[in-house]
């Protein structure tokens, strides 16, 4: 087993939207007759793309699994998709695989989304391949898209197969290490021959960078390359394979895979390339303690997905991490404590399951029905031999949406079936919001939002509405004020008395509110105290004008008065009230609306586009910098104005910005937005 497991490859295809990865994939199967059809995004009808939401998009919407043999040899593949919105648990993925498979579009070229997903790859400490895919596309530049791998993403490349040709006239590969030309036939196989006179000295100094670059990546290797100038083809590929494990270079190949071009030196790479489970490092505990990937030692196996079939049911994917696993099998989740059953394992190629009727080990994708406790992010492993794996941090939400549905019922069964879909994509989350009442679905953006409303309609028959979320303003005062809030009832028996002088006072914004007791001689007594800090608590958080928490204040508690029978804390808890709410009028209220910090990264040419587009919304442009042709702009902007940023950046840039945002601080309306929001609120008042 340990021999098979040398030759296995578990890798994941990464980058940005449109690359064609899902298309590379769909290659792959195909050379490796996994399928008798080459699947096409185009026509729909590829294996990995599977559910009706990624039919009528044209794109993935969740990452998908195969398992295919090549030479004999078990290939694991994770192909994820390369939009922003459906990239919320790309860090699980990658932690699942040993190697990537990164795909730069030759027709865009390398854009300000591969920037973030390379940053993404090298964090996650994989070796990777790059391959230029769409040599076959009108428009196809191979240069432009080589350039950019050093040029933008930092890459020391060593470019393995050079095009013949471009578009429509892409006719075969130069093999650069072996310098022979493979020219395609109609099959996609290949004829070698000598190598194109035309390309012969770019052929031979794109062979001597290749040399020079791997030689880097060893100390013995560049001392020989130094002293002797050359190294041999065995020196050069145990050189390559070193320096592809280490990180220190990345190979790039080249292709048209919705053509079948390519295909097969691209799956000859990967073999000979990409580590096996053996060769990586120890995996991290959250303890500090560490678990070797290995088949000797304790098994452990991470949960790194959760998917739902065609029909329902869910299936959890384990990634083994070391040891051994079979079907039936009991084993512990330390995360919550919990025994578990294993039923039978199952190998995955898109929506087909096929049974695993074996052990497997370090390295292997495999599926099992739901398990009753586990989810996704957790690790199992035996409960003698407990280990937690230190999971990578997954991004925040970036959007709320507010749900409704068409009636009670319909709301009920709403949130039964989100909560159901959270299971599967934990880059979701529901809340219902106590302040606006709102049940908000938050995701990575408005697109991933609406797919995964989508998916609710579709599998629970349930009607869902979308609508953006309530702005949390606040209210705060603008002065001091020194008042009385007197409450006195008298209704026949024992009546009602409490009487409180305070002072209110603005705080600095951010620094929410202080009540401070100055009462001195028992004026009020100590039990009745913490009932006027209570009335105006309860009070400001109804405000004054517009009914928003009121922020960022301070009360002395000065003087008051009490009656030895009719006082109680209910009634100085409405004097605390009342005196609040004579205090803040006569203060003056204003409304502060929340501002946002955003990072926004686009293609240099788009930089004045955006920055002006900023400005429309009231944003403040903090600073930018531009690198290798990617602007980074840093600003604040006032929520109201970004709630569906996301559609507007993909218009203004085609599709190349991508942005990042957090909340940041409260700021005051201006006056004519303040205006606007009061006259929302007296209309809604007159309508409920």
């Amino acid at each position: 087993m340990e021999d098979r497991l040398k030759q296995q490859r578990t890798f994941a295809l990464a980058g940005s939207s449109g690359s064609g990865k899902t298309s590379l994939a769909e290659m792959f199967l195909y050379n490796a007759k996994v399928t008798t059809r080459l699947g096409s995004i185009d026509a729909g009808n590829t294996i990995l793309d599977y559910e009706p939401e990624e039919t009528k998009k044209g794109g993935s919407v969740q990452p998908a699994y195969a398992v295919y043999s090549w030479n004999k040899n078990r290939h694991f593949l994770i192909d994820n998709p390369g939009d922003t919105n459906f990239l919320g648990e790309f860090p699980y993925q990658l932690a699942a695989a040993d190697g990537v498979i990164y795909v730069v579009d030759a027709v865009d070229g390398v854009k300000a989304q591969d920037k973030k997903l390379w940053k993404d790859v090298r964090q996650a400490g994989l070796p990777s391949m790059v391959v230029i895919n769409k040599m076959d596309r009108e428009r196809a530049d191979f240069e432009q898209a080589y350039a950019g791998l050093s040029d933008v993403l930092g890459v020391k490349p060593v470019l393995l197969y050079l095009p013949i040709g471009s578009e429509s006239n892409f006719q075969g590969l130069v093999d650069v290490l072996n310098n022979k030309a493979l020219i395609f036939d109609a099959e996609g196989k290949v004829k070698s021959q000598d190598v194109p006179e035309d390309l012969a000295s770019r052929v031979a100094e794109l062979y001597e960078a290749a040399v020079e670059n791997i030689a880097e990546s060893d100390e013995e290797l560049m001392e020989k390359y130094l002293e002797e100038g050359e190294l041999s083809a065995a020196e050069i590929q145990g050189g390559l394979r070193k320096g592809v494990i280490q990180g220190d270079v990345v190979p790039v190949c080249v292709a048209a895979a919705a053509g079948n071009k390519g295909g097969a030196q691209i799956l000859d790479q990967i073999q000979d390339l990409l580590p096996s489970p053996l060769e990586r490092e120890s995996w991290q505990g959250t303890d500090g303690s560490e678990r070797e990937s290995s088949l000797d030692a304790p098994l452990a196996c991470f949960v790194f997905k959760t998917i739902t079939t065609p029909f329902g049911g869910q299936l959890s994917m384990l990634r083994v991490l070391s040891g051994k696993v079979s079907s039936d099998i009991h084993v512990y989740n330390p995360v919550k404590d919990a025994k578990e059953k294993l039923g039978a394992l199952q190998f995955v190629v898109g929506k087909k399951q096929d049974p695993c009727k074996e052990e497997v080990g370090p390295g292997a994708i495999v599926a099992v029905a739901k398990l009753k406790s586990t989810a996704t992010g957790d690790t199992i492993c035996g409960e003698k031999d407990s280990f937690i794996l230190d999971k990578p941090a997954l991004p925040p939400q970036l959007l709320s949406f507010a749900l409704t549905g068409a009636n009670k019922e319909d709301e009920d069964k709403m949130v039964a079936a989100i909560q159901k879909l959270l299971e599967e994509d934990t880059s979701l989350k529901l809340e219902h919001n106590e302040e606006t009442r709102d049940i908000l679905l938050s995701g990575m953006g408005q697109l991933h939002i609406e797919t995964a409303v989508e998916k609710v309609r579709r599998r629970n028959k349930v009607e869902v509405q979308l609508h953006a979320p309530k702005i949390p303003y606040r209210e705060t005062i603008k002065a001091s004020a020194e008042v009385q809030g007197r409450y006195k009832k008298q209704t026949g028996g024992r009546g009602q008395f409490g009487d409180c002088w305070i002072k209110l006072e603005p705080q600095e914004r951010g620094q929410g509110y202080e009540f401070v007791n100055q009462i001195v001689g028992g004026v009020i007594p100590k039990t009745f105290i913490p009932a006027v800090d209570q009335g105006i608590q309860e009070a400001a958080q109804k405000g004054v004008v517009a009914g928003y928490p009121v922020v960022d204040f301070k009360v002395t508690l000065f003087d008051g008065s009490y009656h030895s029978v009719d006082s109680s804390e209910m009634a100085f808890k409405i004097a605390g009230s009342m005196a609040f709410k004579k205090a803040a009028e006569k203060t003056g209220v204003t409304l502060l609306e929340p501002v946002m910090k955003m990072s926004i990264s686009v293609p240099d040419e788009y930089m004045g586009d955006i920055i002006g587009d900023l400005s429309s919304r009231r944003g403040k442009v903090l600073g930018y910098e531009s690198n290798q042709g990617i602007t980074e702009i840093n600003a604040q902007v006032p929520m109201a104005e970004i709630l569906r940023y996301a559609p507007d950046l993909r218009a203004m840039t085609g599709g190349q910005g991508l942005f990042t945002m957090e909340f940041d601080h409260y700021a005051e309306c201006p006056p004519n937005i303040q205006e606007k929001i009061l006259e929302e609120k007296q209309a809604q008042a007159e309508n409920a």
